[in-house]
């Protein structure tokens, strides 16, 4: 049971963070600060948090967790503000999407204080923003990867993967390089491509033509477009190499498959639909088994 969770950023992820506990019984109390006191005060009245403040001094008082639920960018600087304020008994961690860039902050700016800060992401979301896209079951089931640091105690790695399992979360293990090189190809590649194809249809003189028509399988595929475009420009610019390594990849496969339309080389097209499928099929069918679920671990 956690007495004090403080969480900064009480939108989706952080408010879901804070409903979860709260509907397992694991927290006393939760206390929500935020760059915007609209969203703070919503979150109040919500019941996300119990309480609201604009002072790190005043929140970390007797806090035993931390949840950075902001943007990557503002990680060192949310740091480097709560640093003379946190405790020695306080352990804090994130949500960011990116995590050699977090690490990178965590050390800057806690430097011999780096224990207490333990990396994690959960990979769980929503196309929606705010305190009122917060949700008590969107980490049930659902992967969350702590990239623990050597300095690290079990305790506090185990504290904060105590939390996420109470929200229902599963806890893997990464280590920041693979989770950066992992999360570029299968969340900030398609971010990306999702982001360009709208914005290359809205571009369009007969935009207004094509928005109408758009139907389901340009939903499906352009539904994470939707996405905050503020954290999005941070997660692809924190995570630029391996994106930019994966872009390469994606691009040359365009070209390969340009190739094949001017061609028309049906042969070629059916040969890589069909192997898309069946990946597509087996990967499907392997997280309906339960295959991709490892089993929820100890002192991970």
């Amino acid at each position: 049971m956690l007495n004090k969770v403080v969480i900064i950023g009480v939108g989706l992820i952080g408010g879901s963070f804070a409903l979860g506990l709260k509907r397992a019984g694991a927290v006393a109390e939760v206390v929500g600060i935020g760059r915007h006191p609209e969203a703070t005060a919503r979150a109040l009245a919500l019941g996300i948090v119990d309480s609201v403040s604009t002072s790190y001094e005043d929140a970390l008082r007797g806090a035993d967790l931390v949840l950075l639920a902001a943007p990557v960018a503002q990680t060192g600087p949310i740091l480097q503000a709560l640093l003379p304020y946190l405790e020695q008994g306080t352990i804090v961690t994130d949500a960011g999407s990116t995590k050699c860039d977090v690490v990178a902050a965590a050390r800057e700016a806690l430097q011999d204080r780096v224990h207490q800060f333990v990396p994690g992401h959960p990979i769980a979301g929503s196309e929606s923003n705010g305190p009122d896209a917060a949700l008590a079951g969107l980490y049930q089931g659902k992967k969350v990867v702590l990239t623990a640091l050597p300095e690290n105690a079990a305790e506090a790695v185990e504290r904060v993967a105590a939390a996420w399992r109470a929200c229902g979360a599963i806890i893997h293990t990464l280590s920041p390089e693979d989770h950066d090189r992992v999360f570029a190809a299968v969340s900030h590649l398609p971010h990306l491509l999702a982001y360009a194809l709208v914005d290359d249809v809205a571009a369009k003189p007969h935009a207004d033509l094509l928005f109408q028509y758009a139907a389901s399988g340009f939903r499906d595929f352009t539904r994470i477009a939707g996405s905050s475009p503020e954290m999005w420009r941070d997660i692809s610019l924190a995570n630029r190499a391996a994106l930019l390594t994966e872009l390469d990849a994606y691009l040359a496969q365009l070209t390969s498959m340009r190739a094949m339309l001017a061609a028309a080389d049906g042969a070629a097209l059916e040969a890589v639909y069909t192997n898309a499928q069946r990946a597509r099929c087996a990967w499907i069918e392997a997280i309906e088994a339960g295959s991709m679920r490892p089993q929820p671990q100890d002192n991970t």
